[in-house]
């Protein structure tokens, strides 16, 4: 019964906005009524309404979606590119709050809030070992700019609880992760999501990366799920010529909208690499696109998500939102690179990722098949290029299974990884500092100590997480060695010293730096 109307909210909410005939409207009105006054149980109309847009939009294509006010909130702040709150990286651990780093210049660094510090109380009401959501925890920390917040502090080598009044200000949400040369003329920039300040971060980056003598540009995609078209396009137009045609949208009520670079770019010379993965999507796929088909630099990794629908933001009036298909985008080639799905089936495209992975494509070029229909060619050298499901790599890069092990996907999965170094940290953070008073001094003396490597293993026995043998367990350790090597760095600098010494050890960034020396 439920279900039917679901299934007819879902019908009035969809006529509503394509804009059906007064008579429609007014017999689903009826049907909505009688549901809400004659129905035999109680009816919270809100969820009902909620649960019949949801319903209406699942059977249409994977990435029309309904959100709610909170949930917009929560979506838009990555992307708008601040928030407002105290200014702190922190973890939970132990059911506490500690603080990794505090945010440069930021409300919590002025008052003198360090790395190590334990947030234990929040405007007297207590947070720590209570068990309290980290949903909990963040909506008590965050606040309108200009607020007071009072801060208790357990620091480690005072005996009292420190107080600490924080006035919370905006504090940025950066997009650029990492942004440094790599070798000698070449730079390295890594986009973690395309947002309302991400262009700026990027000519930031690219700028400073000219003055250091950078002549060609690693430009890492890999893992970013995308986000504003125009922040897409505004980063394209820095490495094509005036009028190369970007991104062409188009749909069956939206007509043709193109988007064409200015040919003032900082970028228009040199190489460039471009990594890709399984996991980049939509924006960061509309740069790899325009790049590969304007034959502008090289595109390295693996096959791309495959997202190359539209989505057009429908503001409901208690700030919940539809997030509503409109149109398709193109490459410059005129590639539509959405991967196929069917309406209706989200449980199937959402297992894509295993769906490769078993079918080898991850791991073997030949494994991947386009139809003749899906073939396209590239607007200068005329190199063959497909659509139909994403962006195909020039310079495919497997997935090296045999070092990224399942046992070493269950041990993060679990957060065992990265809750073990972060008691690491904790307990040697002051003696780290002390010996390694530079990064560079760092990248070339620290080792990893078998003893962090001990206790991750041990503590993967206590939660059931165990190598299936010998062999798997030998294999895990010099990837898990790696990886806490970056972990330690990024906590004890940033993201960018966390790259410098992973993309030491990444096969995509290792074939991209090949083809460039």
């Amino acid at each position: 019964m439920k279900r039917q109307i679901f299934q007819v909210l879902s019908i009035l909410m969809l006529l509503l906005i394509s804009g059906t005939t007064s008579a429609q409207l007014r017999k689903l009105q009826i049907a909505e009524m009688a549901v809400t006054n004659l129905y035999v149980d109680s009816v919270d109309e809100n969820k009902l309404v909620e649960d019949a847009i949801r319903g209406m939009l699942k059977e249409l294509d994977p990435h029309s979606t309904y959100a709610t006010p909170k949930e917009v909130k929560s979506m838009n702040e990555p992307l708008q590119g601040n928030f407002e709150g105290i200014g702190v990286q922190f973890n939970i651990i132990e059911d506490t709050l500690l603080v990794v780093q505090p945010v440069l210049k930021g409300p919590s660094e002025k008052v003198g809030i360090l790395a190590g510090d334990r947030i234990v109380t929040v405007n007297d009401t207590t947070i720590a070992g209570v068990k309290m959501s980290r949903e909990d925890i963040m909506r008590r920390l965050r606040g309108k700019k200009g607020t007071k917040v009072r801060l208790g502090v357990v620091r480690r080598g005072v005996s009292d609880v420190l107080m600490f009044t924080v006035v919370r200000d905006k504090i940025p949400v950066k997009s650029v992760d990492a942004a440094y040369m790599i070798r000698p003329a070449i730079g390295y920039i890594r986009i973690s999501s395309f947002g309302a300040n991400t262009y700026r971060e990027f000519m930031d980056a690219l700028e400073n990366l000219q003055l250091q003598g950078m002549r060609d540009l690693i430009l890492d995609l890999q893992d970013n799920g995308g986000g504003y078209l125009q922040a897409a396009v505004q980063i394209a137009n820095e490495f094509l010529e005036r009028n190369d045609l970007i991104v062409y949208t188009e749909g069956r009520t939206q007509r043709r909208i193109n988007y064409a670079a200015e040919g003032r770019g900082l970028m228009r010379d040199g190489r460039v690499f471009v990594l890709v993965n399984e996991f980049t999507a939509s924006a960061a796929e509309i740069v790899s696109g325009a790049i590969q088909d304007h034959d502008r630099g090289t595109i390295v990794g693996r096959r791309t998500f495959g997202k190359g629908l539209v989505q057009r933001p429908i503001e409901l009036p208690d700030g919940s939102m539809i997030r509503l298909t409109v149109a398709h985008y193109y490459t410059p080639s005129g590639r539509c690179i959405q991967k196929p799905y069917v309406k209706g089936q989200l449980k199937e495209y959402e297992q894509d990722f295993d769906n490769r992975l078993k079918h080898g494509e991850l791991t073997n070029r030949d494994s991947i098949h386009f139809a003749d229909s899906l073939k396209f060619f590239t607007l200068k050298e005329h190199r063959t290029v497909y659509g139909g499901g994403g962006v195909m790599p020039d310079e495919f890069v497997p997935l090296d299974t045999m070092r990224y092990t399942r046992f070493h996907r269950q041990l993060a999965m679990k957060s065992i990884i990265i809750n073990s170094t972060l008691r690491y940290i904790d307990n040697n953070r002051k003696k780290l500092k002390e010996t390694y008073p530079t990064f560079e001094a760092y990248y070339d003396k620290y080792e990893v100590p078998q003893s962090l490597i001990d206790g991750i293993i041990e503590e993967g026995a206590k939660q059931k997480v165990t190598p299936k043998d010998e062999e798997e367990k030998q294999r895990t350790i010099p990837y898990l060695r790696s990886q806490l090597k970056a972990l330690v760095a990024r906590d004890l600098w940033d993201m960018n010293e966390y790259f410098r010494v992973f993309n030491e050890t990444s096969d995509v960034v290792k074939q991209a730096l090949l083809l460039l020396e």
